[in-house]
């Protein structure tokens, strides 16, 4: 792997929360950016109105566009993420998520609250970078 995800001490333990406070990424890796994904379907349609499984399916999303480039998600060095309505009932769904996908080493990440989406069945997006 390319990067090195730190917490350091003097900072609160942010991994239960389903991110890391930072990643470096050493001179001359490859950056893949991958633009906001959401719970599509390969047709583009939400595959569910419920938030977790807006989640879940979201971050596969991102693991297919990341194996379009011969990378899998533990190459994510940054998440930024985009919650409609957000409260702290979405935060379990998307801690839960990011444990199941990167364990105790989880990219940093921005969460942001939004009023809305692309269209309004999307509560949830997420933007990555990942570095090889």
């Amino acid at each position: 792997m390319a990067h090195a995800i730190v917490n350091p001490d003097g900072l609160h333990d942010p991994v239960p929360f389903g991110y890391s406070h930072t990643a470096a990424v050493p001179a001359g890796s490859e950056l893949v950016f991958v633009a906001g994904q959401y719970g599509s379907g390969p047709d583009g349609a939400v595959v569910s109105a419920d938030f977790a499984e807006q989640v879940t399916r979201t971050f596969r999303n991102i693991a297919v566009a990341l194996a379009a480039h011969g990378l899998g998600l533990g190459h994510v060095v940054q998440l930024r993420t985009y919650v409609v309505d957000h409260g702290v009932t979405r935060l379990g769904p998307i801690a839960g998520a990011v444990r199941e996908c990167w364990g105790d080493k989880p990219p940093a990440q921005t969460l942001i609250g939004v009023a809305g989406l692309a269209t309004p069945d999307v509560l949830f997006e997420v933007e990555a970078i990942a570095a090889r």
